[in-house]
């Protein structure tokens, strides 16, 4: 005959029981309403990291020294429901497929005149303040006219030759969110 743990028989003779405080402990005292709490939570977390936060790990040095290569971050996907884009916000932004984005920051907004001359950015032929950046840059680029649904995205390290770095007008369409942090 089976025995439990303080050597007692077991009722009917099959697997011992787990002890009461051990139950509690995992299932509480309400199992049905942790099992309710549990299902909820998934479903929860399904739809908050499937439609709205989409997280993302940053690889690259283009965003340096703001973001750090291999960081981790989060998207939000409905950041720009009620306003479009804004000047200096970082945003993410899909390539092809689902999950090949950039990360950059816009700096030019559509109808607006974006040129590099001797690092700095120059926009409708003013200079652009960006406290951002931290690097000494020396791009010049020519002055390029973003249509009624362009950006002008750009990453904060620009200390590598502009021909390596990835940057220019992109469709409204191609930006999935806002950086959360």
């Amino acid at each position: 005959m089976a025995q439990n743990q303080a050597g007692q028989p077991n009722a009917g003779g099959g697997q011992p029981r787990i002890p009461r405080w051990l139950s509690i402990v995992v299932m509480g005292r309400h199992p049905k309403v942790t099992m309710v709490r549990i299902a909820v939570l998934v479903v929860t977390s399904f739809v908050v990291f499937k439609f709205i936060l989409l997280p993302i790990r940053i690889e690259g040095i283009s965003m340096w020294p703001t973001y750090q290569d291999r960081s981790w971050n989060f998207v939000n996907r409905l950041a720009y429901l009620r306003h479009e884009p804004q000047r200096g916000d970082v945003v993410s932004i899909r390539l092809a497929g689902p999950h090949v984005m950039y990360l950059k920051r816009i700096i030019g907004l559509p109808g607006e005149t974006v040129a590099f001359k001797n690092g700095r950015v120059l926009i409708n032929g003013e200079m652009l303040n960006e406290p951002y950046e931290k690097s000494p840059c020396q791009w010049n680029c020519p002055p390029v006219v973003l249509g009624p649904n362009e950006y002008y995205v750009v990453g904060d390290n620009r200390t590598m030759p502009p021909e390596l770095h990835k940057h220019g007008e992109i469709l409204r369409s191609r930006i999935v969110g806002k950086l959360l942090l």
